[in-house]
């Protein structure tokens, strides 16, 4: 290449040095040139020199061997007799052939480049979505980042009335309220982004439910930038998918953590089913809370092995037990409680798989009715303090028999409740003695699904991504309430707060408390699991419809459509905490409430699962089971 360019440069150079003398010259004139320049070049390398990746030496090497190049070729034309073009020709020749071998190295260089391809390859059209000041600042930084291969055609801003307006020659198509037409106005153009950018924490929650719901009707991606400031380099201002909780969008709620503190610090503390998604993170937050003991208690040898690990690796400071226990074995359940009696329990141990108690209702009976009452009834012996229940939004109205168990599970930690309250010695004669004189509160906490629990539809859509899909939803009308895990635990332990060393203000609270009420964390509103589904897919990067698809299966044994945080019956009260809610189902008389468990005890006992069933329906008249 050098010598085809010192070729073309030795004709060129006697062109521009006597333009009147002609264009064309002999073989021997081009020859020169090349042979002139090869042997100028050995001494500075120039044969070894990679195009790609010249620099600034190897320009002065090209410089130098191009001025040594020249004067061979004018000693050449000396020897030979033929006369110079004129005086100018060896330094036109010299710079002629610079230009060429130099421009040719980083013309090369620039060609190979990845800004440069990025440039040319340009697939990604965006429209920024955010406030005027924060694309600004994200419009200067890709403007400095010189391998960003993005396109911005368009911005949406958060503002009214700023349709028209430019920041940095791009213009503002209009507000989010306008988002529908803007796409319509854009296909009917023929164009359409293939990426919607979000700037800031603003769009969130329903707000940017919605925003997502209408971009993938037009099949556009959507994706979030960190947050910007001044000195954000160009580097960091990676593109994200939006992150699954951000669709949740409650604010954040301030928790009573001096409360918690006087709550847990020095106390002994029993959580089971410590190994699972719930159990697992009150086990982390407790843990940082500074209990005397803490008591793990799972049956799954190795979720408590890994939560277990899991507190080696943060220094946990203070003493604990980790205890492989089925919580239907009373007898060692009792012995357990009698040896360590713990100030607090947290009971989150439960079968919880809707589908798989469906199909062993004797098992989910055992473990979420049988199982609650031994670890309650062991508590109160002892001499626990307060009693945490961990329930769920598919016990109300419930229409599978997982839905029903926790009902009574629920019923049955109500009746306890309120016969401790009320201090009926009648009661406690007639076969309730055990209750003593016990002061032990039981506080019942119900919430929807949390985000990425075991065995919950996050995992599974997470799995059928990783096999090429199709992920499956049972309606697309299907709608559920999502939580965070540790933002549902936080609010269990605030709700645990306010019923033990809060209690006592004589506010409508308490009121509600003394008469069997329960909490209810607020949910905000349900979200469609198509949605979800979907933005999962985007979250892999990949397009729904498209390149994974999505298969309605319909519905299953003892699955709604439409999951309930309080009966029809029930208004939700608010507490005086921000995030906690409460129902007051009706309660019913503990005498029957036992005796009806004794019956399903007995029932399954003998694996009699119509028996069972029939106990359950009449102990909760409004369990409507959908089989099919």
């Amino acid at each position: 290449m050098d010598g085809l360019l010192a070729a073309i440069a030795a004709p060129l150079a006697r062109w521009l040095s006597d333009p009147q003398g002609g264009f064309i010259h002999p073989l021997w004139f081009l020859t020169g040139g090349v042979l002139t320049l090869l042997v100028s070049g050995i001494p500075f390398h120039i044969p070894q020199q990679y195009w790609r990746f010249s620099g600034i030496a190897d320009l002065l090497n090209i410089a130098a061997a191009s001025v040594g190049s020249a004067i061979l070729f004018t000693c050449l034309l000396y020897v030979t007799g033929y006369p110079l073009p004129s005086v100018t020709f060896p330094f036109i020749y010299a710079m002629v052939l610079l230009l060429l071998m130099g421009g040719g190295r980083i013309g090369y260089r620039i060609l190979s480049s990845e800004a440069f391809r990025n440039y040319f390859n340009k697939k990604r059209k965006i429209i920024i979505v955010g406030n005027d000041a924060d694309i600004d600042l994200f419009m200067r930084a890709i403007r400095l980042d010189h391998s960003n291969a993005l396109s911005v055609m368009g911005l949406i801003s958060f503002r009214q009335n700023r349709k028209g307006h430019r920041i940095h020659n791009i213009p503002i198509l209009g507000s989010l309220d306008d988002f529908s037409v803007i796409l319509t106005q854009l296909d009917a153009q023929k164009k359409l982004p293939s990426l919607f950018v979000i700037i800031g924490q603003e769009l969130r929650g329903e707000q940017l439910r919605d925003f997502l719901a209408i971009a993938g009707k037009w099949n556009i991606d959507v994706q979030r930038t960190p947050v910007i400031t001044h000195l954000s380099p160009a580097a960091n201002l990676e593109l994200k998918p939006i992150a699954l909780d951000e669709l949740l969008n409650r604010p954040q709620i301030v928790l009573d953590r001096a409360g918690m503190a006087e709550m847990i610090k020095g106390k002994v503390v029993a959580i089971t089913g410590a190994g699972g998604s719930i159990g697992s993170e009150l086990v982390r937050q407790v843990a940082d809370l500074s209990p005397k003991l803490l008591l793990l208690l799972d049956q799954s040898e190795y979720a408590l092995w890994k939560i277990n690990i899991e507190l080696s690796e943060s220094n946990f400071a203070g003493l604990r037990e980790t205890i492989l226990i089925n919580i239907r074995e009373k007898k060692r359940v009792d012995s357990l409680f009698q040896k360590y009696k713990p100030d607090l329990v947290f009971h989150a141990a439960a079968l919880k798989h809707v589908f798989t108690i469906e199909n062993n209702p004797i098992e989910g009976f055992l473990t979420n009715i049988i199982g609650t009452r031994v670890v309650a009834d062991a508590a109160v012996k002892c001499g626990t303090q307060a009693f945490i229940m961990i329930s769920t939004d598919k016990a109300v109205n419930p229409s599978s028999f997982m839905g029903v168990s926790k009902r009574i599970a629920e019923m049955y930690c109500q009746s306890l409740d309120k016969t401790i309250r009320d201090n009926d010695s009648e009661k406690k004669n007639q076969g309730f003695e055990w209750l003593g004189m016990s002061k032990m509160r039981f506080i019942t906490v119900r919430f929807g699904n949390v985000l990425g629990s075991t065995g919950s539809v996050v995992p599974l859509f997470k799995r059928q991504l990783s096999h090429g899909g199709p992920l499956t939803v049972t309606d697309p009308n299907m709608q559920r309430y999502f939580m965070t895990i540790p933002e549902a635990v936080g609010l269990v332990l605030q709700a645990s707060v306010r019923a033990t060393i809060r209690f006592g203000n004589g506010d409508k609270t308490d009121e509600m408390l003394h008469q069997g009420g329960i909490f209810v964390l607020d949910m905000g509103k349900p979200i469609k699991i198509l949605d979800l589904a979907r933005q999962m897919i985007r979250l892999a990067g990949l397009k729904p419809d498209e390149d994974i698809v999505i298969e309605f299966t319909g519905a299953k044994p003892g699955e709604k459509l439409f999951e309930e945080l309080f009966y029809g019956r029930e208004a939700p009260v608010p507490t005086d905490h921000d995030g906690l809610l409460m129902a007051t189902p009706k309660g019913m008389d503990i005498k029957v409430v036992t005796e009806y468990i004794d019956r399903i005890r007995y029932a399954c006992d003998n694996n009699d699962v119509v028996e069972a069933i029939t106990y359950v329906q009449k102990l909760v008249p409004e369990f409507k089971h959908l089989s099919n």
